[in-house]
């Protein structure tokens, strides 16, 4: 009997941060039929419309980009430039309304988790999707010939390092607004440029000289370079690595942001 009682004393408990991640999990659960049809969708319209029906212009009268055909350049970006969709959409609604709408977050603080867990929970929930996201856009575009090497693997861990270096720091952003209107600003002038020129449809040394340092601090850009880098076959591994480590610091600098801003809005 006492043998069984320090058994039972001495199991390790669940890391604080896995009912947090198992709360935002089990809503998903209830309601991934429907996202999961765009994700696939997404990845397919993107391939027809740009990388096989431009691509086939730019191919024609160009030769491609830089010696590499259309398709083989675009898709890299692009698959990059999802992860920032993901994690805006799942890093700016949904924080504010865990915040304000339906008070998500205060409830799990009347538990006994800590704001860390809270913020840690739901930063893996997103980098959960961002991950499912990219892995079902590889799959589809490797389909269609979109990548000739298969470095293209990994593209996932850069993609989802890609993603979080955006919703880090948007979660910070988030946890401020009283509002959603300030989300009309990430989304237009934001993120709508960051997709139109960081890289992927173009190099960014076609942009005018004063654009291309903005262009440059951008996590978005090291995501293109990166993944572009894998997919093509022969990675320039140093520069992969300086892009990865300068992602981890948006990172880092995001997440000293959103624990500060979840602080003050839920505990102080």
């Amino acid at each position: 009997m006492s043998a069984s009682v320090s058994t039972t004393a001495a199991s390790p408990r669940p890391a604080p941060w896995r009912p947090v991640f198992g709360s935002w999990f089990t809503a998903y659960k209830r309601t991934w039929r429907g996202s999961i049809f765009g994700r696939f969708l997404s990845p397919l319209m993107f391939l027809l419309s740009l990388g096989l029906g431009l691509g086939s212009l730019v191919d024609k009268s160009a030769g491609g980009v830089d010696g590499v055909p259309y398709l083989q350049f675009v898709v890299p970006g692009i698959l990059a430039a999802q992860s920032m969709w993901v994690a805006m959409g799942e890093s700016t609604y949904p924080v504010m309304g865990a915040i304000r709408w339906n008070a998500k977050y205060h409830a799990m603080l009347a538990t006994p988790v800590g704001i860390d867990d809270v913020l840690l929970g739901h930063l893996i929930y997103v980098a959960m999707q961002i991950a499912g996201a990219t892995a079902i856009f590889i799959a589809v575009a490797a389909l269609f010939g979109s990548f000739s090497s298969w470095w293209v693997l990994l593209c996932l861990p850069i993609t989802v390092l890609t993603g979080m270096a955006f919703a880090v720091p948007v979660f910070a952003f988030s946890a401020k607004q009283e509002t959603d209107s300030g989300f009309n600003i990430l989304f237009r002038f934001i993120m709508t440029p960051l997709f139109l020129f960081s890289g992927i449809f173009f190099p960014v040394s076609q942009l005018p000289a004063p654009m291309r340092p903005v262009a440059w601090a951008m996590p978005l850009w090291h995501g293109v370079e990166a993944n572009r880098s894998l997919a093509l076959g022969s990675p320039d591994l140093l520069g992969v690595a300086g892009h990865t480590t300068y992602l981890l610091v948006v990172i880092a600098v995001g997440g000293w942001l959103a624990r500060r801003a979840f602080i003050r809005r839920l505990v102080a």
